[in-house]
């Protein structure tokens, strides 16, 4: 599409007191919440885990050493791919615009939609979670983000999702946590990880909040404590995400430092280009990112009911 005289007639004398709804106030970034941000320069980016050795098996008096292998476990790929977006003004339209102002907000307009862009791709990593036909790829676990039977590359499985889905709430988060904390290396043995941060939908904010800063147990008449608030499991509180498109659905983010990533290989430029055939100006904007994740030990998740 290109904007022409008659896409603005109006703007083609004076009179026209204001110009509104071209861009609207925005709301504060909300990926950075949920994703280490990464700069790269190469067109992939692969992240390797490492299998690390069990416990230590008792020795005889006088006998060997028992020795394990290490080895390379599952891959993570991450591919920036282009995105962009742009509008085309023919030079009557430049010439006989009345207004400076229209050219400004249709440069906002742009930015605005790019970064909403940002914000759904990255939404999208946990709108999928629970899809089957969403993962790392084949070098990966072959899973979703959140399963129940994400499998152990030396065999076995473990999982970053209630075994029953279950709506937000003291007793679903308090369970959460605990799974959490029986979490092993693909060996077998304990390491620390722990919650911190509940990523939720705008219509789970107020149960997030009576659940998270009550004094008391939450929707009890009894005198007992908050013991999810006393023993601060949720350090960071809970982060609200609009682009979550289940109002069901939660998640906690972990301290893990290998989760969820975002590699980017070009931030946003906006450039402008003319056509010396037709005299139009392109005003173009592209940016080059990937969001994904290495190890799904970075969140625990449900669907809810």
């Amino acid at each position: 599409m290109t904007i022409t005289t008659a896409s603005f007639s109006k703007a083609l004398q004076q009179g026209v007191e204001k110009w509104f709804n071209a861009a609207y106030k925005e709301k504060k970034p909300q990926y950075p919440e949920i994703f280490q941000i990464d700069k790269t320069d190469k067109a992939f980016v692969e992240e390797v885990g490492v299998i690390g050795m069990g416990l230590a098996p008792f020795k005889p008096e006088g006998q060997k050493i028992t020795f394990e292998d290490m080895e390379q476990g599952y891959i993570a790929r991450y591919v920036p791919t282009t995105v962009g977006l742009g509008f085309i003004v023919t030079r009557e339209m430049r010439e006989d615009n009345q207004y400076a102002e229209i050219a400004f907000r249709r440069s906002k307009a742009l930015a605005f939609s790019m970064r909403q862009t940002k914000e759904v791709r990255g939404a999208n990593v946990l709108n999928r979670a629970f899809n089957s036909s969403y993962t790392m790829g084949a070098n990966h676990d072959g899973k979703e983000l959140c399963a129940t039977d994400h499998p152990n590359f030396s065999g076995g499985t473990w999982s970053n999702e209630l075994a029953t889905a279950a709506d937000l709430s003291s007793t679903a988060l308090e369970q959460a946590i605990i799974e959490m904390s029986e979490w092993t290396t693909d060996k077998g043995l304990k390491f620390a990880c722990k919650s911190v941060k509940l990523i939720i939908p705008p219509a789970l904010e107020f149960d997030a909040a009576t659940i998270l800063e009550s004094i008391l147990l939450p929707g009890s008449p009894n005198n007992d404590i908050n013991a999810i608030r006393i023993t601060n499991k949720i350090p960071e509180g809970y982060s609200v995400n609009d682009y979550l498109t289940d109002d069901n659905a939660w998640f906690i983010l972990t301290d893990h430092p290998d989760g969820l990533k975002m590699k980017v290989r070009r931030k946003m430029e906006i450039v402008s280009d003319s056509d010396s055939v037709t005299q139009n100006v392109m005003f173009m904007a592209t940016e080059r990112y990937d969001f994904g994740w290495s190890d799904g030990h970075g969140i625990f998740g449900t669907p809810g009911e």
